[in-house]
């Protein structure tokens, strides 16, 4: 579910004034966190989750396996802070605009 340009501008404006609801601590990206990370997709959708990986390439990564094993989309990534977007199929909470 590849997210359009309209899309994404407006899950950013949506995600500027959320927290980050999964704080990734120094063991990096256990199955523990990816199972919080499908709970808070499960139930917002839209969440902010906190890197703790310093090194930019290694974030990268981070943050591309995390899209892939939870099927979701990067909205955007500042720092260390990383916005994903997934719909929920059950509930929709945030109702995109169309393309």
């Amino acid at each position: 579910m590849p997210l359009s340009k309209k899309q994404i501008k407006f899950l950013r404006a949506r995600c500027h004034d959320l927290k980050p609801v999964i704080l990734m601590g120094q063991k990096g990206l256990t199955e523990e966190v990816l199972n919080e990370i499908e709970i808070a997709l499960a139930h917002h959708e839209l969440i902010k989750i906190k890197l703790s990986v310093d090194d930019r390439e290694l974030r990268k990564q981070v943050t591309s396996e995390i899209c892939e094993q939870t099927q979701s989309e990067e909205v955007q990534s500042i720092g260390k802070t990383l916005s994903v977007y997934r719909v929920n199929p059950d509930k929709a909470v945030i109702e995109l605009p169309r393309s």
